[in-house]
């Protein structure tokens, strides 16, 4: 297995391969199934890489603003918003250590592939809590749990997959309701073995209390 590290800056100009736009298309599909947009909506979302997910909220609600760690991911978010003309849109560079890494309050906070990469989830769950607006919501897509296959490098890659009963139970615990789960995507992906596997990747919304 490659141990390098992964330099999302350099993979930033290349990263819109045709799996993971097809991937973001189904995540974003289901998000719209899963979620009422409308026109007063402020939005954050957590790890948006070059905007696969958040451009496509920017048309249906007032803010989206992008947050990432990677300045390379974010230049490429800033300069497809530019070119789509989207006004709305806004990005935020995370600190790989910060405390308090957004600032809020949004209505929706939403997160695709990104939350197996954050050591702390229960931390980052009642950060999320904390900045969402009464009632707000929450739509988070991630991998089931699978074994660290997924990757082809496992570096900064805390968590392989998750299980959704102890995930549920960790947004209970930040102090969220109506959680609910569904499988949003299947993504085949050949391993360093070669061999082809399907991952399957779930949505789970949840809601602040109002």
């Amino acid at each position: 297995m490659n141990s390098s590290k992964r330099d999302f800056d350099k993979e930033a100009m290349t990263w819109e391969t045709a799996p993971r736009l097809k991937l973001a298309g189904d995540v974003a599909g289901a998000m719209f199934k899963q979620l009422k947009l409308t026109p007063d909506m402020d939005v954050l979302d957590f790890g948006c890489g070059t905007g696969l997910i958040a451009l496509q909220f920017a048309p249906y609600v007032r803010s989206v603003t992008g947050a990432d760690t990677s300045k390379g991911m974010l230049e490429v978010f800033q300069n497809k918003a530019k070119t789509k003309s989207l006004d709305n849109v806004k990005s935020c560079h995370l600190g790989l250590t910060d405390e308090e890494v957004f600032f809020g309050p949004y209505h929706l906070i939403t997160s695709s592939m990104t939350l197996h990469h954050v050591k702390d989830t229960q931390k980052i769950m009642e950060q999320f809590y904390r900045v969402l607006l009464p009632g707000g919501r929450i739509a988070i897509a991630d991998l089931d749990e699978e074994g660290g296959r997924f990757h082809d490098n496992n570096d900064g890659v805390f968590h392989f997959g998750f299980n959704r009963e102890k995930l549920s139970r960790l947004f209970l615990e930040a102090g969220f309701i109506d959680i609910s789960f569904m499988t949003a995507a299947c993504m085949n992906k050949p391993g360093l073995d070669g061999q082809d596997r399907v991952f399957n990747i779930f949505l789970v919304t949840a809601r602040k209390v109002s």
